[in-house]
């Protein structure tokens, strides 16, 4: 019997008792039995976990639901932010309007014979030697074929080249078919202006027939001469380069459009003017 106990296991009864012991004295203490204090000391340990399980879930839980509100709030202002852009495009949009519409009044100031007819363009069409677009006006308005567009500032456009009831095709002054009688304004030389796309130059017009002797300088204004079809001093566009055709007998200029076709958004079709 004297070798029953060994030193480790007199060790763990030792501290057994003295656990059990410490329990019974604090238990006295708060007031609670031994067995009260035991349960209590074995489950402390766990209700600890349980505490810190239950603040770390409260905490994901506020993160959550702050998460979400931001988010809410986020979405908000993407939405007033979207709102404010469209309400400013709107605004510059009717700026925009109102500046041609005012361009277009003081054009039929200066030129009182004109009768106008607005019209927005609503595609267009381009190809190796073609530019074409289609305005939303036609035949319920008065527009007919072969009536010239032009800008709010005057400068000429192009030349319907066909018509519906609500609809009209325009053939740009970048089409290489179309010719226009062309006058250079500061030395009165005379000549054909058509679209460059024939020769290479897209984007540019192109001014033949020039005199060999005419004198051409940088920036020169060209105008059309005056017809049937096209009311007198309408701008074409401006000198950038001159030089002799193939034949080197005659020269030629070419021109940057004074209108930007490629960005137009509306026009005005000329449809009745006094011919002199």
């Amino acid at each position: 019997m004297k070798h029953l106990f060994t030193g480790r296991v007199r060790v763990v009864l030792v501290a057994t008792v003295l656990i059990a012991i410490v329990l019974a004295v604090a238990g006295s203490l708060i007031g609670l039995s031994f067995p009260q204090t035991v349960v209590q000391g074995i489950l402390s340990p766990f209700r600890a976990g349980a505490s810190k399980l239950m603040d770390g879930a409260e905490q994901l839980y506020d993160y959550i639901f702050k998460y979400e509100s931001l988010q809410a709030e986020n979405d908000a202002l993407k939405e007033q932010l979207a709102a404010i852009e469209d309400e400013a495009r709107d605004a510059y949009a009717t700026k925009q309007e109102n500046e041609r519409l005012k361009a277009a009044l003081g054009l039929k100031e200066a030129h009182e014979d004109y009768e106008l007819v607005d019209a927005y363009i609503i595609s267009t069409s381009s190809g190796d030697w073609s530019n074409t677009f289609t305005i939303n006006r036609g035949t319920n308005v008065g527009i007919q074929k072969d009536m010239c567009a032009i800008t709010a500032y005057g400068e000429i456009v192009g030349l319907v080249s066909e018509v519906g009831v609500n609809y009209a095709v325009v053939k740009s002054v970048l089409d290489s078919s179309l010719e226009i009688s062309a006058t250079i304004a500061a030395s009165g030389h005379s000549g054909m202006v058509q679209g460059g796309y024939a020769s290479g130059l897209e984007g540019l017009l192109r001014m033949n027939y020039l005199p060999s002797n005419s004198t051409i300088r940088n920036r020169d204004q060209v105008v059309t001469t005056g017809s049937t079809v096209y009311p007198r001093n309408l701008v074409l566009g401006y000198v950038v380069d001159a030089g002799f055709d193939d034949t080197g007998v005659a020269k030629y200029a070419l021109l940057e459009p004074a209108a930007d076709v490629r960005s137009l958004e509306q026009v005005f079709i000329v449809t009745q003017y006094n011919v002199g």
